[in-house]
């Protein structure tokens, strides 16, 4: 019952996503024609990325809890990781075709933007709507641990600092028209755009570097010591070697070996591993834990002389 219920919460989440992205790139992309702003047509394709991205992480989500089967033994939790290495790819793209734009608005071409009434409406209700669907998805994320919702969740966090920098584009458009000697600020359109682009590409670099080290099985920093001294800590053992730790999507996937007394009996063996797994799991969850057992290997006693 809770897994239907984490199913239907995650997907429920990402769902709502993707029709808050239809909607502020169809806003977004109607108001930059019409005001031939680079800043919002910068945000408009930020955010038909976004909505890319979150019909991905739909996609990502209901696959991921799939239970494992022969072919993948250890669950779909790895399409999460990719969803969010595709969405990475697709951001840095973009934020390469805003500094491009940019770079020829500023120094090559001469375009002419309206700092219109609906320019501030658009970017206003854009602000809302990502400030209300990223701390969902957080939420989400946090909860069951899904590193497609927090990708999802990370790229409407980061519309909300790129809106607020086209309205000072917007702003300085405004003072360049009323206030004489500032011609200057007609290009703030464009270094807005150029802001939006460095931004995208700094979160897209923190996501991509986490994506990559989970792809990678990389064990969470620190997670295979805490393993290893609450098992060590367990009586009857001896000690715990040869931890090895894969996660994959929500879960975490960990094995390893521990030395008991060798004339210690089968229940007192299993009643050590059992103590242990739940100790573990006090650490991570959900987590996957194999235990093995193995005899102290004692000295051969030396010959009597």
């Amino acid at each position: 019952m809770a897994n239907l219920e984490a199913r239907k919460d995650k997907r429920s989440a990402a769902l709502s996503s993707v029709i808050a992205a239809i909607g502020l790139t169809t806003f977004k992309l109607i108001i930059g024609l019409l005001t031939n702003s680079l800043g919002i047509l910068a945000e408009a394709a930020h955010s038909g990325l976004d909505l890319v991205a979150a019909g991905m992480t739909y996609f990502a989500v209901r696959v991921s809890d799939k239970p494992a089967d022969k072919e993948h033994p250890f669950g779909h939790g790895k399409i999460e990781n990719l969803s969010a290495l595709f969405e990475t790819v697709l951001l840095l793209a973009t934020s390469g075709w805003i500094i491009y734009e940019a770079i020829q608005r500023l120094f090559f071409v001469s375009v002419t933007v309206q700092a219109s009434i609906w320019s501030f409406i658009v970017m206003g209700t854009s602000i809302v709507i990502d400030y209300t669907r990223s701390r969902i998805l957080y939420r989400a994320a946090r909860k069951y641990k899904s590193q497609a919702l927090e990708a999802d969740a990370l790229h409407f966090s980061t519309d909300i600092w790129s809106s607020s920098v086209v309205i000072l584009g917007l702003i300085g458009l405004t003072i360049a028209r009323y206030v004489p000697g500032l011609d200057w600020m007609h290009k703030a359109d464009a270094i807005s755009a150029l802001i939006v682009a460095v931004i995208v590409i700094y979160i897209s670099g923190q996501l991509g570097w986490r994506t990559i080290s989970a792809l990678l099985d990389t064990a969470p920093r620190g997670l295979a010591d805490q393993v290893e001294k609450v098992a060590a800590s367990v009586p009857g053992v001896v000690n715990a070697h040869a931890i090895r730790i894969r996660p994959s999507g929500a879960h975490t996937f960990i094995d390893m070996h521990i030395t008991m007394d060798g004339n210690c009996t089968l229940n007192e063996a299993h009643a050590a591993t059992e103590v242990i797994e739940a100790a573990i799991h006090a650490i991570v969850s959900p987590a996957d834990i194999t235990v093995h057992v193995e005899p102290v290997v004692k000295p051969p006693h030396s010959p009597s002389h």
